[in-house]
């Protein structure tokens, strides 16, 4: 079909899936931000995308300057140190692991791989843009489940009983993302373990633990690859992009079957995990007192930022992550405008059908100040609504 200048119209050519897609929208730039608003780079404060303020260990750090001498190879395509390392670190072989270029990455190749045109997946409701995404792209339905009231004790976190509702004969994966973004809820061991006791085995349970290191100690909070025998379904993605601060860097890894892993392989793109990013993350491992320092600022900043924020009668959510989740009112589009200009990028929540919603990552000391002081001065022209 001909479009309305005379050419084309390739939206004919799209399969239905990827039509109705909106694409994934990162948090903004720093240089974009600055290009728009004529703002100087070093006085700007990126909160957006739960990135670490403390940046990648050291160790990963020379790791990569000396890798990047060998740039002109390729890849190990089969990412022999790295699953070696990380095999050693899970207590599994390394046949049971696959490596991703980031953990989006990995949730397309489960899309690709058990999904199609008759198939359906589940994820809930305010859970992670890219669930949809993969699944819809690989032409199968995707059937979002209500999320818990807002008076639940994990408030928009994820309704395991709504979930369980929606599976049907013709679901194959379900989506969990534990804790949960953009929310920052989790699920207790306890109602999780009998989730998956209730799921029928011939559909696939991706566990996302994105942000399992932040989450450790938290009441009922516990990481689910020791139940990897238990439940053959069960596959759990995990990223080098937070806690590890290599975001850049693109690396993550699934845990499951062997079998399982032989058939995303199948699927994988040749060298999807660069040199660097396989000899960064293997660095990575190798120095857990840098992961330790960035869960003791997270929990630290945590606290202190969710007391300021409920001081102004804000409403936070539960937080496991290294993100809060707060409810600014109607005015939230005005108040992350506003923040904006002041040199202070947030992440807005419209898109995750949370209108009234920022999620803000937590960085250090000092930018949480700095945001903290943007938003005060906000509040003195009227802009916030009482929502504690």
């Amino acid at each position: 079909m001909a479009g309305s200048d005379g050419t084309f119209d390739f939206c004919d050519l799209v399969v239905p899936g990827v039509r109705e897609l909106q694409p994934y929208q990162p948090g903004k730039p720093i240089g974009e931000l600055a290009r728009e608003y004529g703002l100087s780079e070093s006085r700007i404060v990126k909160l957006a995308s739960n990135e670490n303020p403390l940046g990648p260990s050291p160790k990963a750090i020379e790791a990569v300057r000396q890798a990047v001498q060998d740039a002109h190879r390729y890849p190990d395509g089969n990412g022999h140190a790295l699953r070696s390392a990380l095999a050693e670190r899970h207590g599994i072989t390394p046949e049971r692991i696959l490596l991703g270029n980031g953990s989006n990455d990995l949730l397309d190749l489960v899309a690709r791989t058990f999904l199609g045109s008759t198939r359906q997946a589940v994820y809930a409701q305010h859970a992670f843009a890219v669930y949809p995404i993969a699944t819809r792209s690989a032409g199968a339905e995707g059937i979002v489940a209500p999320a818990n009231g807002v008076e639940h004790r994990q408030p928009y976190g994820h309704d395991l009983a709504a979930m369980t509702a929606c599976i049907t004969p013709r679901t194959r994966v379900v989506f969990l993302a534990n804790p949960n973004n953009p929310t920052g809820t989790w699920l207790a061991a306890e109602e999780l373990e009998v989730f998956l006791e209730t799921v029928p085995g011939d559909v696939i349970v991706v566990v996302d633990e994105a942000y399992v290191e932040y989450a450790q100690g938290l009441a009922g909070y516990r990481e689910v690859s020791g139940w990897l025998d238990r439940f053959p379904n069960l596959l759990i993605t995990r990223t080098f992009s937070k806690a590890h601060g290599l975001a850049g860097l693109r690396v993550g890894y699934a845990l499951c079957r062997a079998d399982i892993v032989e058939f995303l392989n199948r699927v994988r793109h040749p060298f999807n995990v660069n040199s660097l990013a396989q000899v960064g993350a293997t660095a990575a491992l190798a120095d857990p007192m840098h992961v330790a320092r960035t869960v003791e600022l997270n929990h630290r900043e945590r606290k202190r930022l969710t007391e300021d924020l409920r001081r102004l009668n804000l409403r936070v959510l539960p937080a496991a992550g290294n993100f809060l989740c707060v409810e600014i009112g109607s005015q939230a589009a005005a108040v992350n405008e506003a923040l904006l200009r002041d040199g202070i990028i947030v992440r807005p929540l419209a898109g995750y059908a949370l209108p009234r919603f920022l999620r803000v990552s937590l960085g250090t000391g000092e930018e949480n100040d700095r945001f903290m002081a943007s938003l005060q001065q906000i509040h003195a022209r009227g802009l916030l609504e009482v929502t504690a």
